[in-house]
């Protein structure tokens, strides 16, 4: 029976010396110099103009929300797609129907709140 947790004390080795190589390497590779251009924000490898304190829009944040919720949708969806055919019954169907009526209603409330209009 120890033979069995033999294989998960290795790779619980193997996982603690990646975690302790990732937390270590960058202390010894990055450059020790510190002055004012390496402390300067920037973002995809160009300098800022201006402030970088820019406030947007509700509705993006809204509508990003909504996209989640339907790629989770696909995610339980795809499971229950391939489970319909191995369980006899209609109670995969009406599960998946139901769900996707919800979601549908979640669309529509989303929708005549004006969530998908730009302005």
């Amino acid at each position: 029976m120890l033979e069995q947790y033999f294989t998960v004390f290795c790779f619980l080795i193997v996982s603690a010396g990646f975690v302790i190589m990732a937390t270590t390497m960058p202390y010894l590779v990055n450059p020790k110099t510190k002055n004012h251009k390496t402390r300067m924000t920037y973002e995809s490898g160009e300098y800022s103009l201006g402030t970088t304190w820019v406030q947007f829009h509700i509705a993006y944040y809204l509508f990003a929300l909504i996209f989640l919720a339907f790629d989770v949708e696909v995610a339980f969806l795809f499971p229950a797609a391939l489970a319909y055919n191995s369980i006899p019954g209609l109670g995969v169907l009406v599960e998946i129907v139901l769900f996707v009526g919800i979601l549908g209603m979640a669309l529509h409330y989303a929708w005549r709140k004006g969530v998908f209009t730009w302005r």
